[in-house]
Order: structure tokens, then C-alpha cells, then sequence
């Protein structure tokens, strides 16, 4: 995705530099390649932010000593002869 959005730059900096002036240049050159990329890069990004903040709370998730209600659920499954014994004894 980067060789496009280099390959995109120079394609608009060339046209930048054949305007007539130097604020239409620059205008140019905002307009069709920094605020365009700016937006395009933000979203092809997207996907890569949300897998690494899932880590990050999973990661965070680890380190917490307080067991969660979907840790006591899963514990459940993995053992149900234990959950067979307790309510045998009640």
C-alpha cells in the first residue's frame, strides 16, 4: 500500500509544479494527494488498530488476578465432573 501512496505523491507533486502559481500548486497539492491520503492510509489502517487493541485488553486481560465470569463459565466446561460433584453434595 505504501509504493501506491509514494507512486500517488510524486504523480501529484509533477502536477502541482506545472500550475501557473505557487498557491495553486500548493492548493494542488493539499487537495488531491495530502488530505486524500491522509484519509485513505487512516482507513486501510483500521483493521491493524482494532487487532492491536484486542491484544492490548487481552494482554491487560492476562495480567488481572480477578477471574471474570466467562473464566468461572470456561473453567465449567473444561471440568464437569467437578460441577457434577458439587451438586451432588448440596
Amino acid at each position: 500500500m505504501h509504493i501506491v501512496a509514494i507512486a500517488w505523491i510524486y504523480v501529484v507533486l509533477m502536477m502541482s509544479i506545472t500550475e501557473h502559481s505557487v498557491i495553486a500548486g500548493i492548493m494542488t497539492f493539499l487537495l488531491y494527494c495530502v488530505f486524500p491520503l491522509t484519509i485513505v492510509l487512516y482507513l486501510m489502517r483500521t483493521p491493524q488498530r482494532k487487532r492491536e487493541r484486542l491484544e492490548k485488553q487481552a494482554a491487560l486481560q492476562k495480567q488481572s488476578a480477578t477471574p471474570t465470569v466467562s473464566d468461572d463459565l470456561q473453567a465449567q466446561e473444561a471440568h464437569p465432573e467437578h460441577q457434577a460433584a458439587e451438586t451432588k453434595v448440596d
